[in-house]
């Protein structure tokens, strides 16, 4: 009776795994039958034509032109947010049961992963010869005492401040002397160095006041000297560095995405730094602009942005109190950057950012 048992518990255990698999074989059946019922796959298709949409925009966001409200030059300043779409997209797609739409995603995922999808990981590496950092402190600034005192905290072995204003030029020379004992300042731009400065020269980036006004109403109080080129004497030899604060970018209602002062303040910059004998180069600045604006390819064809080679995550910059972008830039060419990072925020409305580099 014993044996009959066995056998039989035997005959039941096969039974109940034929019984499994035959479930799971008819339910994958009812699953394959579902997604090829031609109803699920022309639901949607609004839905489906924005996802397309969607991802072809950011796929040829470089062809988009320019020639109409400067569109091509907004969708790159505001690239990354583009993929906030695509979860709107995918409820509105599992919603209406729509297939279709479901598939079209897969296209501006894999775009927005290509161009965006390495800053999501932590590049930084420990270590580093030098620590560079550069501020917009802001015309407005209600402490820029507080400003340096915090900018000196960070550690930085030479600082870059962008929009320096004749009443608070003193109190940044007042608070970083004894942190920085060299510092240029050349108009609205400063670069301050724990190592000696030499050969420190202007400019020219072709600033002046548009038609429309580039300045701010505290630019009245500032001279337009806007960009300089210093030598850091490093233990590894002279570190060319440039500082830089490129005209401002605004939404128009007459011009629309307004930049015609920052792109040729770009393009002379980028002719500047083309120009230099220097292999070892160092961008620091408010450029107003992220780095994926084709306005600044004479620039990005020869720097790298410390941020995209040893940041973690997108680094924005402006505003302060919510940073939707990145345009307060670090770049460099002939060293290695390290790590970048963004500091703490100061009584200006863009926060600083630092990075290490070695040789």
């Amino acid at each position: 009776m014993t044996q009959v048992d066995t056998a039989e518990t035997g005959r039941g255990g096969a039974g109940r795994k034929d019984a499994d698999t035959g479930t799971w074989r008819a339910g994958l059946r009812r699953v394959i039958g579902s997604a090829s019922r031609p109803g699920l796959w022309k639901r949607g298709p609004i839905l489906t034509g924005l996802a397309l949409l969607l991802g072809l925009i950011m796929l040829l966001h470089a062809r988009i032109p320019n020639r109409i409200g400067n569109v091509g030059s907004l969708v790159e300043t505001f690239l990354p947010w583009f993929g906030l779409f695509i979860p709107v997209l995918l409820a509105g797609a599992l919603w209406r049961r729509s297939a279709s739409a479901v598939a079209a995603l897969l296209l501006p995922v894999m775009v927005w992963l290509n161009l965006f999808g390495g800053l999501l990981s932590d590049k930084s590496h420990p270590g580093s010869d030098l620590t560079v950092a550069s501020h917009n402190v802001g015309a407005d600034n209600p402490d820029p005492a507080g400003t340096a005192r915090d900018l000196a905290a960070s550690e930085a072995d030479v600082l870059a401040l962008e929009e320096l204003t004749e009443h608070a030029r003193g109190t940044y020379e007042k608070e970083l002397a004894k942190t920085y004992p060299y510092y240029a300042v050349l108009g609205t731009v400063g670069l301050w160095s724990k190592l000696p400065l030499s050969d420190t020269r202007p400019v020219d980036i072709k600033t002046d006041v548009g038609p429309l006004g580039d300045a701010k109403p505290a630019d009245v109080r500032m001279t337009y000297t806007r960009a300089l080129r210093t030598t850091v004497a490093t233990h590894h030899g002279p570190l060319a560095v440039y500082v830089a604060h490129l005209g401002s970018a605004r939404v128009n209602p007459r011009a629309g995405f307004w930049t015609v002062s920052r792109d040729r303040n770009a393009q002379a910059l980028g002719e500047a730094i083309a120009a230099e004998q220097n292999q070892r180069v160092v961008l620091l600045g408010d450029l107003n602009g992220t780095m994926d604006d084709r306005a600044f390819a004479t620039i990005t064809s020869q720097l790298r942005s410390a941020q995209d080679a040893a940041g973690n995550g997108f680094g924005f910059t402006w505003p302060a109190t919510f940073p939707v972008a990145r345009i307060d830039q670090i770049l460099v060419r002939g060293v290695e950057p390290r790590s970048s990072r963004v500091l703490s925020a100061t009584g200006s409305d863009h926060l600083p950012v630092a990075a290490g580099i070695s040789w």
